[in-house]
């Protein structure tokens, strides 16, 4: 009976310590869809750049914890978190209903409108009834498909859902689709002041909605990982109180990406 007693004992503490090896965040993997700049995407040199990609470094150096960057289709993010290939998800993640169904969220970390982008002098706006039989390119799994598959393609816009944001572009370009619905500062630096995006413009307003569109963007997490929430919260709050996430800010835009 004692050896018994004493061999779950071992087993107990072995569990117990491999939960606080599991834990203990000395290294903290971030998944990211390196097709979304000024957030995040590769220099010429292969490395990751970009403010989703500083803010996460600054995050785990003030954790003391080794930074891994893993990437992966942003359509996958959420399973592949769920999954274990990563501890977070920083790759300009809204918080909506629908996922915070499935996973937790840091903080917030910015919060930016969505809006649509079309050739210069067209008249398409962002109204379903304005959209009827036009063909709206869109990231897959990103909040703008959401928001474009609930308004407007029951209106009859045509949505046509692609793996990452360059290539919605490639096909606005080549003129398959009509206009592309996505972040309005990644349209804006990644897309309208290159030379690529110099023939388009911003269709209409700024789009919010909060069932589809979210609260602002933000560090997806699982929901067991409690402490590890704990700790990028604080991390971002006195990134925020010591100024040196407006440091970072300011190196890639020139408003208030925090927001309301």
């Amino acid at each position: 009976m004692k050896s018994m007693l004493a061999a779950l004992a071992i087993a107990l503490l072995a569990v117990s310590s491999g939960n606080a090896i599991a834990n203990d965040w000395s290294t903290v993997r971030f998944g990211v869809d390196a097709s979304y700049p000024p957030f995040e995407s590769k220099s010429a040199d292969g490395q990751l750049v970009g403010f989703d990609i500083d803010l996460g470094n600054e995050i785990c150096r003030r954790l003391n914890a080794k930074c891994v960057w893993i990437e992966n289709a942003f359509d996958g993010m959420i399973p592949a978190l769920k999954g274990r290939k990563f501890d977070g998800v920083l790759s300009t993640m809204s918080m909506t209903p629908a996922r915070q169904a499935q996973i937790a969220f840091s903080s917030k970390v910015f919060r930016i409108p969505t809006r649509l982008v079309a050739k210069k002098g067209s008249t398409i706006i962002p109204a379903p009834e304005a959209l009827k039989g036009k063909r709206i390119g869109v990231e897959q799994g990103s909040i703008q498909e959401t928001y474009a598959k609930t308004y407007w393609e029951p209106a009859g816009a045509v949505i046509v859902s692609y793996q990452d944001q360059d290539l919605v572009y490639s096909d606005l370009i080549a003129g398959r689709i009509d206009a592309s619905l996505q972040n309005a500062v990644q349209a804006d630096v990644g897309f309208l002041r290159t030379p690529r995006g110099k023939d388009f413009a911003f269709a209409g307003n700024p789009l919010y909605d909060a069932k589809t569109l979210g609260s602002g963007t933000a560090i997806g997490l699982r929901k067991e990982d409690t402490d590890l929430k704990a700790k990028i919260d604080k991390a971002i709050a006195d990134m925020r109180a010591d100024g040196t996430y407006d440091r970072i800010a300011k190196k890639y835009f020139d408003f208030d990406v925090y927001g309301q």
